[in-house]
């Protein structure tokens, strides 16, 4: 017997479970689906394609239910002879200015023998290339910006939706498709990249617990063996999921966590005692992860919510966090920052999923603002702050998550 072994007991395909598998249909985003395809109508009909954002949190079907559509265009139009389509699609992450978006489509539309340098070049420059390259493609060109909320200046917001009206293009019709996790994003768009951006927009809903069994279902009838899966455990990924904010990813990262543990574990079959263990083990690195990156203003945001929690103080808005955060940085030996960058980073922990927040309207009186609350294990989250509670002290609301006659390593997983 060789050192590697096939499986041939759990697993049938389990790349099904995988992010960037392509099921022949999406389940539970027929309504938005429906929308979507709407506005991608005008390709078929030779018109000006529409410009489209949309926007919803991590995991809810935005980028699949794209692929999904644009595929299904592209083999459509292929259909007929008057209708050129080319879609380039783009992930922003790690491009934060127009003119890295500009340079990237540029190279995106040139052959390897002929790139530019991502620098060096004056932005109108680029701005002329682009044209240029674009208008050669000739045809109707959809262009997919996905999280591009990663961009910092609009200007190629603007200047790409307006482009033919603006004279730059004479033969390529050229539609925007911007997918965005940041519901504040579109808001703070300049009204003139707003107008012409959001021609057309559909938000992503969270999955509820029914859609996300659905996902899930149709998933493991591909990833597993017939018999593998005992009664409860999609149901269990699935309430698991609804409550990490409707995420899907996050559900199919349980669902093969669980298989490769009965993997691992020679089991013949997947209970729900290893659903919760594989959840336990996603928790405990997703915790470690996302404290890792986070700078030491960010650690002590997150103990202070800590402790809020712990107290029954949550949800807390931002002035009654502050305190807290203050009453840390001064106890760590560093300067509170203002109040606009501790929010920025209550932002970044609710994208991480450590926390939550809601937005609250009280009218013309109280105005719009937002509440916080912990979604991860606090014990866990102690376990990735061991530093900066040693910074700090001690909090009295975590004596009972703490023993002070021990390090915090004591509570982490072998």
């Amino acid at each position: 017997m060789g050192m590697f072994e096939r499986d041939t007991e759990i697993y049938l395909d389990r790349d099904a479970l995988r992010e960037d598998y392509q099921p022949e249909n999406l389940v539970g985003r027929d309504t938005e689906l429906n929308r979507y395809r709407a506005a991608l109508q005008p390709v078929i009909n030779g018109e000006q394609p529409n410009n489209i954002f949309l926007y919803g949190k991590t995991g809810v079907g935005k980028t699949a239910g794209t692929r999904y559509l644009i595929d299904h265009l592209e083999e459509d139009a292929a259909k007929y002879e008057d209708i050129d389509l080319t879609v380039t699609m783009l992930n922003c992450d790690g491009l934060s200015s127009s003119y890295q978006i500009a340079t990237r489509l540029v190279n995106e539309f040139r052959d390897e023998t002929s790139q530019i340098s991502t620098t060096g070049y004056p932005r109108a420059t680029v701005y002329d290339m682009l044209w240029t390259e674009l208008d050669s493609c000739g045809g109707t060109i959809y262009i997919v910006l996905d999280e591009v909320d990663h961009i910092e200046d609009d200007s190629i917001l603007y200047q790409l939706p307006r482009a033919r009206a603006n004279g730059n293009l004479s033969s390529a019709k050229i539609g925007i498709i911007g997918i965005s996790n940041d519901f504040s994003f579109r808001d703070d768009l300049s009204p003139k990249v707003k107008s012409s951006l959001c021609e057309e927009e559909i938000q992503f809903p969270a999955y509820d617990a029914k859609e996300l069994i659905q996902i899930l279902q149709q998933r493991a009838d591909v990833a597993f063996h017939d018999g593998v899966l005992e009664d409860g455990v999609i149901e269990l990924c699935a309430a698991y999921g609804a409550k990490d904010a409707g995420d899907a990813r996050q559900s199919l990262d349980l669902l093969m966590k669980t298989g490769d543990l009965a993997r691992d574990k020679d089991t013949d079959t997947i209970s729900e005692a290893l659903v919760r263990e594989a959840r336990d083990v996603l928790e405990r690195g997703r915790i470690q992860e996302g404290i890792s990156g986070l700078t030491q203003h960010g650690h002590l945001v997150v103990y202070a919510m800590v402790t809020l929690d712990q107290e029954g103080k949550t949800p807390a808005r931002t002035r009654d966090i502050r305190p807290r955060y203050t009453n840390f940085a001064e106890k760590a030996g560093i300067d509170p920052l203002v109040p606009r960058r501790m929010r920025d980073h209550l932002g970044e922990l609710s994208m991480l999923g450590i926390i939550s927040a809601i937005e609250r309207n009280e009218g013309r009186r109280g105005g719009t603002y937002r509440e916080y609350s912990l979604e991860m294990d606090p014990e866990m989250i102690l376990s990735a702050l061991e530093k900066t509670v040693d910074d700090v002290g001690i909090h009295k609301s975590v004596t009972n998550l703490v023993d002070n006659e021990a390090t915090l390593s004591d509570f982490q997983s072998p």
